[in-house]
């Protein structure tokens, strides 16, 4: 009792000279440390440490400091070879190893490989932030975030070696504060990657991209706007994307003053101006301004088509086509016009669209000055200029903006029809015919109408078929006016007032305007009645004629 009396009088005067002891003088950063020394001068029996100072309770957490004046590591990895000082960091070390992770945040399920690094986020949870710096008061969740703080005002540069040199990388110079950074930026040069995703089999150089990757196979979007409602995987994209709301576009261009939320926005929009297109293509030299773009190019060479539609196998090379795509079967159109309420499908569209409302004409010819909305249309009208027909029609005058489309115009000319189902042997010019195609033989129909729940194989057919619901009849006759929900029924209702009789019977030479119409004529001839009578057996050559025949029995 009487040595515990002494320590609390001693650390009270140490208390009062700001955290210098009263009894020898010495000076110490926090009040922590100088209540530990205290106890040296009470006669309790404390381990010090003559390369440090610092003090121990305990004399084996002693001989483990001891360790890191020493660099004696004992402790080593049989997987990696790497050493430890401490047998616990090798058993915490092995959680890497073995993909341990058997801490679990019970708010949204993350896992940790330590209990301390699941105590620390729990902070972000309950918004706690134990360290407060008590020379500004601004608080930390982590202690390593709170020490590093402090150091900026003691005036502390850790991340300078004794000789005031940086930490420099060798192979391309660059300097890091921290080793710690450097040692993470050596990972670019080796092309080491340590981190695995257990799902998927993708390697990462750093463990945060990998916990931001795991968010893909989880489905966890935790950054949430609460303007909106809208969720991100990345808290950069939602850094962004908050800029949205306040309209924040920081990063300008000094060409045309065109203002962006991003800085790599910016720099791809530098490339108009400077006209680089850094990304080239090996097989046919065509040049992009982005690697992504440039990505899916490659390939478009390999036919390579990695995302497929599980509603109708369709296949793209890129996964947000497959997003965009499937908006056919949900006939979902997310993309909303704020200006005007009009909806779209595709974000693209979307964009264009505002352009118009805007006045945005953000393509420019070089030769004229002239602006447009879309690139198609800037060029389009570029062959004014050039007088070029690059893509023209070898069999007609008609030319094209793309390379692609006068390949598909061509298969009409030529007739080749190089798409071939495998269930029935029919051909078709394009591979989206054949998609089309294929539905008769799975039975896919996609497109539902929601009025009364009859399903169609084709957006098409489902168009035509709401014509019932919406009583629309958009195929009026200019001769008598009647109108017509479909434009066959329009063709062959025009035939009437041309006198037109396209086909013929081969028997007697009887014509008619429709084909089904010749169809029921050839009965006659073959004297085929197909209304059977379930009643009594007997034939009609016309249903409407069963239907009578039906009111006797």
């Amino acid at each position: 009792m009487e040595e515990n009396k002494v320590i609390e009088e001693l650390m009270e005067a140490g208390k009062k000279h700001h955290d210098t002891c009263p009894q020898c003088g010495k000076s110490f950063s926090c009040e922590q440390t100088l209540n530990l020394h205290m106890k040296f001068h009470s006669g309790m029996e404390l381990y010090e440490c003559d390369q440090c100072e610092k003090i121990f309770k305990l004399k084996e957490n002693f001989n483990e400091h001891m360790k890191i004046h020493t660099e004696e590591k004992p402790h080593t990895c049989d997987q990696c070879g790497k050493k430890f000082r401490n047998k616990g960091n090798l058993s915490d070390h092995m959680k890497i190893h073995t993909g341990a992770m058997p801490y679990s945040c019970d708010q949204c399920g993350r896992k940790f490989r330590h209990k301390g690094n699941l105590n620390t986020h729990m902070n972000i949870h309950t918004g706690k932030k134990p360290f407060a710096c008590d020379q500004c008061g601004k608080s930390f969740r982590n202690k390593g975030n709170y020490n590093y703080h402090m150091k900026i005002h003691t005036g502390e540069k850790p991340w300078r070696k004794t000789t005031g040199e940086s930490h420099a990388c060798s192979q391309c110079g660059k300097k890091f504060k921290q080793k710690h950074i450097l040692n993470q930026h050596m990972r670019i040069h080796t092309g080491e990657k340590p981190h695995t995703c257990d799902q998927c089999g993708r390697k990462f150089r750093y463990k945060g991209n990998l916990n931001t990757h795991m968010n893909i196979h989880t489905g966890k979007k935790p950054f949430a706007c609460d303007q909106c409602g809208k969720s991100f995987r990345h808290k950069g994209n939602y850094n962004d994307h908050m800029k949205i709301h306040t309209g924040e576009k920081q990063y300008t261009c000094e060409q045309c003053e065109k203002s962006f939320i991003q800085k790599g926005q910016l720099n791809e929009h530098m490339k108009i101006h400077t006209g680089e297109k850094p990304f080239t293509c090996e097989q046919c030299g065509k040049s992009f301004r982005k690697s992504s773009v440039f990505k899916v190019h490659l390939r478009t060479h390999s036919r390579e088509r990695i995302y497929s539609c599980d509603q109708c196998s369709k296949t793209f090379f890129r996964a947000d086509f497959l997003k965009d795509h499937l908006t056919v079967h949900t006939q979902e159109r997310p993309y909303v016009c704020s200006l005007c309420a009009k909806s779209f499908r595709q974000m693209g569209n979307l964009k264009t669209h505002l352009k118009r409302h805007s006045g945005v004409k953000d393509h420019i010819c070089s030769e004229c000055g002239k602006t447009f909305f879309t690139v198609y249309a800037l060029k389009k009208h570029q062959t004014v200029h050039t007088g070029e027909k690059s893509n023209q029609s070898s069999h007609s005058d008609k030319t094209f903006t793309w390379p692609e489309y006068l390949k598909i115009h061509e298969t009409i000319h030529t007739e080749e029809k190089p798409h071939t189902c495998d269930q029935c042997g029919k051909t078709f010019r394009l591979k989206g015919f054949l998609y089309e195609h294929m539905k008769i033989h799975t039975g896919v129909m996609p497109y539902t109408c929601d009025q009364c729940g009859r399903k169609f194989r084709h957006k098409g057919s489902l168009n035509t078929h709401m014509r019932i619901h919406t009583g629309e009849k958009p195929f009026a006759c200019d001769q008598c006016g009647k109108s017509f929900r479909h434009k066959g029924n329009y063709n062959d209702h025009m035939k009437i007032h041309s006198g037109e009789k396209p086909h013929s019977c081969d028997q007697c030479g009887r014509s008619f305007i429709q084909k089904e119409h010749l169809k029921k004529h050839m009965s006659i001839h073959t004297g085929e009645k197909p209304f059977t009578c379930d009643h009594c057996g007997k034939g009609f050559l016309k249903k409407e004629r069963l239907k009578k025949h039906m009111k006797i029995h």
